[in-house]
């Protein structure tokens, strides 16, 4: 099955739901996608980052005490929101390459589950467009497929690697939660519950991720043995301009 993709469709109405993040879903095309171990930022880079992304905010109008506070953000005009997004994400993705917390995926048999979740169903409910697991975090460009829906297809990443990696290590990656009343350790998420995800807009976009996995781990100093990539061949749908990539 060949891996065709397909990027934003302006004309196509845009599911949008906000937790701590906006989240653009629309059917048929391709995601960029990061998450991240729970541990992966320490409490006071996070409070720094939201500080100055709250301060951000702020200085544009923008009460983040509001439960609409991002549309106002996507209100804005297109400089301010490139400026927004490129400022706060580099910030986050400087904050993961820094490598903190326990960075179990540094290691190969933790890395190894991590990426046999990510291929089980592809190109039966999602089609990879490449991926990079690095020590604490991981990349991902995808597309679903029939009714598959990004929500709950992350999530089902993330439930079952997580089971799959406490197994492995015996619970060692849940040391720091508290243990139930029957005095056994309480099963928890080795991911943070949110995903970072972004609609991609076009083919040069969709370049630009693949080219950002491929640096990633030279970016971050890595040894070959501390991460994994994955950048299958790929094409793009008719209407867009379908080569070979």
């Amino acid at each position: 099955m060949p891996r065709i993709f397909r990027f934003f469709q302006p004309n196509i109405p845009v599911s949008i739901s906000y937790r701590n993040l906006p989240h653009w879903e629309q059917p048929d095309v391709c995601y960029f996608l990061t998450f991240r171990t729970a541990d992966s930022l320490p409490s006071h880079i996070l409070t720094e980052y939201q500080t100055q992304r709250l301060l951000w905010l702020e200085a544009r109008g923008i009460n983040v005490s509001s439960p609409h506070w991002h549309q106002r953000l996507e209100a804005l005009s297109e400089g301010h929101r490139i400026e927004f997004h490129r400022t706060f994400t580099r910030k986050m993705h400087a904050h993961l390459d820094a490598g903190h917390g326990q960075c179990p995926f540094r290691n190969p048999a933790p890395r190894k589950l991590v990426e046999e979740t990510l291929l089980h169903f592809d190109l039966v409910r999602y089609v990879l467009g490449g991926f990079v697991i690095m020590p604490n975090h991981a990349h991902v460009l995808v597309q679903c497929l029939g009714d598959t829906r990004l929500k709950a297809m992350s999530n089902s990443w993330k439930h079952f690697s997580s089971r799959d990696l406490n197994t492995q290590s015996g619970g060692r990656l849940l040391a720091d939660v508290p243990t139930d009343k029957a005095g056994k350790l309480r099963r928890a998420s080795v991911w943070q519950g949110e995903t970072y995800d972004h609609i991609v807009r076009s083919r040069e976009q969709f370049e630009h991720y693949r080219q950002y996995l491929a640096a990633n781990p030279e970016k971050a100093k890595l040894r070959e043995d501390e991460y994994t990539l994955f950048l299958p061949e790929v094409e793009f749908s008719d209407d867009q301009g379908m080569a070979p990539c």
